[in-house]
């Protein structure tokens, strides 16, 4: 593995705390086992709950722990005053989960000052050994000068107090008299079935 140089000496403790503050990785029972510069390992173990309906580890586990392997071990190279997002992923399923658990190893192949490219495999452990699942390639951004946490998270716009509704005018399709709509063939909706819709959707 290639030795990199992070720039932040505290990389350490920073991916840590970083990852403890993810609610889904811990409700996914998700542990941070392993890590270095730009290395990072995330293994969940079997629960029932986590599978699908044959009884493997569902590929949405597999995926998230991938993601989340890549991205630290990304982030361990980043300066201290930066976040990160993925940009995006390539992930190939190689065959079912199925072990006592999984394990994510992301490994930095490019680091850059803006774009980090990064491989994350998943293996199944079990009594055999260990058996690859998952490949995936992943690129990474490096959001300089952004705080670690929630504080840029978008929140759900709230109405104002005394916020004027406006009326929505029913379309063309909407009549007032029984029959089908001759372009769809299907029964018209009528306008006072429109207006409890609209009022709905304003509240």
């Amino acid at each position: 593995m290639t030795a990199f140089q992070p720039a932040n000496p505290g990389y350490e403790g920073r991916v840590r705390d970083s990852f403890a503050r993810q609610p889904f990785m811990a409700h996914l029972g998700a542990r941070l086992t392993a890590l270095a510069p730009g290395f990072c390992e995330i293994t969940v173990d079997y629960r029932r709950e986590l599978t699908q309906q044959h009884g493997f580890v569902h590929g949405g586990v597999l995926a998230s722990i991938a993601d989340s392997a890549a991205g630290y071990a990304a982030f361990s190279l980043m300066p201290a005053d930066a976040s990160i997002l993925t940009v995006e992923y390539k992930l190939n399923l190689l065959r079912p989960g199925r072990g006592e658990a999984m394990v994510a190893r992301g490994r930095v192949l490019k680091p850059g000052r803006t774009l980090s490219v990064v491989q994350a495999d998943v293996f199944a452990l079990g009594r055999g050994g260990e058996e690859q699942v998952v490949s995936s390639l992943q690129t990474l951004m490096c959001l300089a000068g952004k705080a670690d946490d929630a504080s840029g998270a978008p929140l759900a716009p709230r109405r104002a107090a005394g916020w004027p509704r406006r009326r929505l005018r029913p379309p063309p399709w909407v009549t007032t008299h029984a029959g089908q709509d001759h372009a769809t063939g299907t029964p018209p909706i009528s306008r006072r079935s429109f207006s409890a819709i609209a009022s709905a959707k304003a509240a």
